[in-house]
This record gives structure tokens, C-alpha cells and sequence, in this order.
């Protein structure tokens, strides 16, 4: 099998697949005692991202641990932010700060697009270490989008309310459509740059798009995204792009004017509901806390999620966001080899 007739590319293209394929969003993270002992090896979170043999030999931990269909780089959407004139530090029980915080047209004019072969080797090398020891399964990039990295930029961080970004967008079109200018085109560059290097396939992380009414995403955030997909489809037809977000059902039938392949869903969307609103594919959609219930309940909620998937134009499986660290590695071993086996057996 040529890798370019792999489920998971044949799922994002709407072709016929054996078994429903699966990876897991943070799949290489925390839950493992491997990366655990890796990221200690290589110091910060940062440092682990800019270290390629390190940063490959992660990403490959859940191909050898759990046996997923996939490799996702190990990275950080942030890791671009950093490079256009803006200081990232992942602070224990804080998570990502960012500084100095975007709060002017000025500072969004002053901030760089990154140019990857020479501000972003380290990753660029990551992948091509990857894909010389990964030879049977596709290799999965990614970048945040547009609205999510300006959402942290304007913040300095985390937020629970997005006064800074939702103010910025209301009130301050310069400042907006400056910052969302660059980051289209910082995004557009950088995933170009990672196909070039050799991944497969791409996934557009709008993370926190779900904060959004339907009228202010639609108005002020869509219209950036839908820049970052044509321009990608333009350069690269071929390559697969996966558009995913969190508590964002009320987006769908935006988001299905997209051109990508395929839409991710949290577990909040049921897959019926999806369906009635999308005619593209679909990931997801297994709740991430399902994987601390027993094995008779995590295989109940597989089956459904399958024969659910099953009239999509094409499904491949995922948590509905990241696995959470004190996740048992062997439940999610047992989470893959359930996915395989009861998908085969429904297509019989």
C-alpha cells in the first residue's frame, strides 16, 4: 500500500476505508512516563520543540506505545508567535505566557512573518527526521489559526473571557485586521513550509473559535480563515486539511464553507447533528474522560461514535480534544485496538 491510499488519507477524502483509522490530538503528551522523561532530558517545553532528534523521537512514542494510524510533529502552535517578535514561556499552572502583550495597530505593524527555513529549521528538520524513520503511516501537521493565536497575542495568555480580543475586534478594526493579516500570512508560510518538508496532512487548530457567536465569527474570524485554506489548497492541492474547534457546533454550517477535507468535532456535537449541517468529513469525537471508564463503557461509546461515523462521507476517530495527562496509557491502547477491530467489523 502506496502511503498516499492510507485509511486515514482515504477517510479525509471521502474514499472507502477497511476500518475507520484513528490518532489522538496530544497523543505524544504527558500521559506517557517515555515523554515524561524525554521533556526533563531536554529542559523547557520550548526547548524540547526546538530540539529535532528529541522533538521526532516524541512524536513517534504513541506510533510504539498505542499503535495509532498516525504521527502528529511534536510542537506548539505558539512556536511561530515566538518568531515574529514575541517572548513564549510555558509557566508551570499558568500555561503559555506571552509578552509583550498585542495592544496597538503599532505593535501589530512591528511584529514579523516568519520566514521557516530560516527562523524555523528546528521544526522543518523535525519532520524530515520523522518521515526518514516513519515509512507506513502519514505524518500529521499542524498550526493554530489565525483567531486563536491572535486570541493569546492580545491576551498575554490564557483566557476565560477574551475581553482583550473580543475588544480588539470591536473596536479597533486597524489593530485587528493588521494582526489578522500577519497571522494569515505567518500560517500560510508555515504550513506550506511543513508539506514542503514532507508532512501529509494538516490540521487548522481554531481551538477557541467555539467563544465566538456566529455573527462575530462569521464576520470578523471567518473570512481570515477561509484566506489561510485557499491559499494552502492553491499551493497544495493535493494535501489533505483537517479544520478543527472547541464547543463550535454552532458553526458548522459556516465552517463547511471551507474548502477543506475535514471537520474535526468536539464531543459536545453529537454526529447526526453534524451531518445534517456538513457534507465533509469528520473527526472525533470520543470525550476525552471516557478513557477513565471501565472497558465495557469505553467500548459501548466507540460503537456508537463508529456506526455513527459510518454515514459521513468519511470518519476518522479522535478524542474530541487533547487526551488529559493522568490518562492510563493502556486504556488508550485498548481505545485503538477497539476502534480497529469494531470498525471491521461493522463494514462486514
Amino acid at each position: 500500500m502506496s502511503l498516499k491510499d492510507h485509511p486515514i488519507l482515504r477517510a479525509a477524502r471521502g474514499e472507502k476505508t477497511d476500518y475507520t483509522p484513528i490518532w489522538i490530538m496530544r497523543q505524544a503528551g504527558r500521559y506517557s512516563e517515555r515523554y515524561r522523561r524525554i521533556r526533563a532530558k531536554a529542559g523547557s517545553f520550548m526547548e524540547l520543540c526546538r530540539n529535532p532528534e528529541l522533538a521526532a523521537e516524541v512524536t513517534l512514542i504513541p506510533i510504539e506505545e498505542i499503535g495509532v494510524d498516525a504521527a502528529i510533529l511534536f510542537s506548539d502552535i505558539l512556536v511561530p508567535v515566538e518568531k515574529m517578535g514575541i517572548e513564549v514561556k510555558f509557566v508551570e499552572g499558568k500555561g503559555p505566557v506571552l509578552s509583550p502583550k498585542v495592544e496597538t495597530a503599532d505593535d501589530a505593524r512591528r511584529l514579523k512573518v516568519p520566514e521557516p527555513e530560516k527562523d524555523l529549521p528546528y521544526v522543518l528538520e523535525t519532520i524530515q527526521l520523522i518521515k526518514r524513520r516513519l515509512t507506513d503511516r502519514p505524518l500529521i501537521g499542524f498550526s493554530g489559526a489565525p483567531f486563536t493565536l491572535a486570541s493569546y497575542m492580545l491576551e498575554g495568555g490564557s483566557s476565560k473571557n477574551y475581553i482583550n480580543a473580543k475588544s480588539a475586534m470591536w473596536n479597533s478594526p486597524e489593530l485587528w485586521d493588521t494582526l489578522m493579516g500577519k497571522l494569515v500570512d505567518t500560517v500560510v508560510e508555515y504550513l506550506s513550509a511543513q508539506i514542503e518538508a514532507g508532512v501529509d496532512l494538516v490540521q487548522i487548530f481554531d481551538s477557541w473559535m467555539g467563544v465566538l457567536s456566529r455573527e462575530d465569527y462569521e464576520r470578523f474570524v471567518f473570512p481570515y480563515t477561509e484566506k489561510v485554506v485557499k491559499a494552502l489548497k492553491e499551493r497544495h492541492p493535493s494535501v489533505p486539511i483537517i479544520h478543527f474547534g472547541v464547543n463550535a457546533s454552532h458553526l458548522l454550517e459556516v465552517n463547511n464553507r471551507l474548502p477543506v477535507d475535514v471537520i474535526g468535532l468536539d464531543w459536545r456535537t453529537e454526529i447526526p447533528f453534524a451531518l445534517e449541517r456538513i457534507d465533509k468529513s469528520i473527526q472525533g469525537n470520543l470525550d476525552p474522560v471516557a478513557l477513565f471508564a471501565d472497558e465495557k463503557t469505553i467500548t459501548e461509546k466507540v460503537e456508537k461514535i463508529l456506526t455513527e461515523g459510518l454515514k459521513a462521507r468519511g470518519h476518522i476517530f479522535n478524542l474530541g480534544h487533547g487526551i488529559l495527562p493522568p490518562t492510563d496509557p493502556a486504556k488508550a491502547r485498548f481505545l485503538v485496538e477497539t476502534v480497529h477491530k469494531l470498525s471491521r467489523e461493522l463494514r462486514t
